[in-house]
């Protein structure tokens, strides 16, 4: 499984359509991650100000119709990432069929991430 962070107001917004996010257009795939701890600090990194409530969604890569390419952070990883950790990058939007489990960022008093958890696709 790899995670694609997004505000919940992107991902509901054509839901009979496949999801592509602005990055796609402008650097030609969508940015994901390997794991949950990963997701996390790419949230702590990038997504601080990012409107709320803040969604990871878990996809089955298998279930992808575009093509996911494994690379290395570009110029860095995030603090608190590996150097050498590889992230999944998918090049074409993605199929919501293959998203499996749609969970939602925790965050603490500091608006920091702390967690996912509460699947909104099926109540928890």
């Amino acid at each position: 499984m790899i995670y694609h962070v997004v505000p919940a107001a992107e991902w509901s917004a054509a839901p009979d359509q496949p999801y592509a996010p602005a990055s796609l257009a402008e650097e030609g795939f969508v940015h994901c991650s390997p794991d949950e701890a990963t997701t996390l600090a790419v949230v702590n990194a990038f997504y601080r100000a990012a409107p709320r409530p803040l969604l990871a969604l878990v996809i089955d890569e298998a279930r992808l119709t575009s093509r996911c390419v494994w690379e290395a952070a570009s110029p860095a990883p995030p603090p608190g990432v590996p150097e050498g950790t590889l992230f999944p990058h998918v090049f074409g939007p993605l199929d919501r069929a293959a998203v499996t489990r749609v969970l939602v960022v925790g965050r603490d008093e500091e608006g920091r991430a702390t967690g996912l958890a509460q699947d909104v696709r099926d109540g928890g």
